[in-house]
This record gives C-alpha cells, sequence and structure tokens, in this order.
C-alpha cells in the first residue's frame, strides 16, 4: 500500500507520510496506483458538485474547479505551462538544439506568456464545460481525472523517460503487469458511464497519441512536465467533450 499512498501524496495536496517517499520500490509501484487516485478525486470533485445547488451552475463550476486545483495543488497546470513555454521558445535549430533548449527552458521556473496563455485557455475550457452541465456533472465528472492519470501510467509505460534523476525517474522501473492491470481497470470502468464513457476514452486515447508523438518529435520522450502537461490536456478534452453530448 505504500506505493497508493505515494500516489497520493505526489498527485494531490491529501497529507501522507513523508517516510514513503523514501522506498524507490513503493516509487516505482505508485505508477499503477494512478489511475484509482484519479477516480477519488473524481469521487470527491463529484460529490461536492452534488451537494451544490444546480440552480446557480456558473457558481457550482468555479467552486468546483477551485477545489480541483487546489486539491492537486495546480501540480499538472505548472507542468502544462512548463512545456508551452519550452514548445515555444524550444523551436529553431537543429533536433538536438530545439531538445536541449527545449529541456532547459522547462526547468526554468518563471512562466512566460505562453504558459500563461495556455494556463488561462485551459480553465476556461475546463469551467465552460462543467458549467454547461452543472446540473448532471456529478454523474460523470470522475472520468476526466480517471482518464488522465490513466494515459499517465500509459505514457510512462510506451514511452521513454528523458530526463536523467528527473522526479519521474523512478517509474520507469515501474511493474509492467500492474500498470496493465490498472489500464484496463480503468477502461472497463468507463462502461459505468455508457456512451458518454466510451467517448470520454476515445478523446482521452486520441489527446495520448498526438501529445506522445509530439513529445517524442521534440524530445525523444516525456518528461515530468509533459506528463503533467497531458493530464491537464486529457482532462480538458473529456470534460469539454462530454459536456458536448447530446445527452449530458
Amino acid at each position: 500500500m505504500r506505493g497508493l499512498l505515494v500516489a497520493i501524496g505526489f498527485l494531490t495536496r491529501v497529507p501522507v507520510p513523508s517516510r514513503v517517499f523514501d522506498d524507490a520500490a513503493a516509487r516505482a509501484r505508485s505508477l499503477a496506483w494512478y489511475p484509482l487516485v484519479g477516480a477519488l478525486l473524481g469521487a470527491l470533485l463529484g460529490a461536492l458538485a452534488w451537494a451544490l445547488p444546480d440552480a446557480k451552475p456558473l457558481l457550482v463550476a468555479a467552486i468546483v474547479l477551485v477545489a480541483w486545483v487546489s486539491i492537486t495543488g495546480a501540480l499538472h497546470l505548472d507542468g502544462l505551462a512548463d512545456s508551452s513555454d519550452a514548445w515555444i521558445g524550444g523551436m529553431g535549430g537543429t533536433w538536438d538544439e530545439r531538445r536541449a533548449r527545449t529541456l532547459a527552458i522547462m526547468k526554468d521556473p518563471r512562466c512566460g506568456p505562453a504558459g500563461v496563455t495556455a494556463l488561462a485557455l485551459l480553465l476556461l475550457l475546463k469551467f465552460a464545460a462543467l458549467a454547461s452541465a452543472a446540473a448532471d456533472a456529478w454523474a460523470w465528472l470522475w472520468l476526466a481525472p480517471l482518464l488522465a492519470r490513466a494515459a499517465a501510467t500509459a505514457a510512462f509505460m510506451a514511452t521513454p523517460y528523458v530526463r536523467s534523476g528527473g522526479l519521474g525517474s523512478a517509474l520507469a522501473e515501474a511493474p509492467r503487469v500492474a500498470c496493465a492491470l490498472a489500464l484496463v481497470c480503468a477502461t472497463a470502468a468507463c462502461a459505468l458511464a455508457g456512451m458518454r464513457g466510451a467517448l470520454a476514452l476515445a478523446l482521452a486515447v486520441v489527446v495520448l497519441l498526438l501529445w506522445r508523438h509530439a513529445c517524442m518529435r521534440r524530445l525523444g520522450g516525456i518528461t515530468g512536465d509533459t506528463t503533467g502537461a497531458l493530464i491537464e490536456l486529457v482532462e480538458a478534452a473529456v470534460l469539454v467533450g462530454v459536456a458536448l453530448y447530446p445527452d449530458a
């Protein structure tokens, strides 16, 4: 269970004993628990949406989104901002030069205009999706965090990790069978949401494949920041897609 505690402590701001992070094996095993942490996060957000009065959809959407960012500590938003700045700033030159410049910009703690714009647009999409379907958002909200973290697990399983000594380096040693089983469970869980679940799963897969392709072309693999960006992109795509579903 230490792997689960590591996953909770890394993906959320829920406090866990700090000693669990000293266990290298637990850090590696934590990758298989990512989809479950996403499901738990989705359950909490869904319960919050259900408990709030649906007569004020804009307010409900704002409260849910603030809670969402607070629980995750804006960790993945930071990855999206860093990736956006790096993708723009790393353009030009040979492949090796673009790769080196992109990785260097990602390590810069400052947020540039591309990062700020990406954050604003993504949060706007999430807010609009939540507000447009606030009346029954609680019934399908869990799909976004679940599939986003499942996408992170799949990305680490299928893509090289390129930053030596980075926060995600231990995840490259994650047990394959456990991770595959977690992905199967996450996929099966989508059936609970019917056609909306199938749509959400399809969108998550498309975003994962497109972003993996972009990362392979630019970096030859992924980093912690690009994985955070992947989580945010999948969440936004699932929220928007399911909100647009005719019966939503």
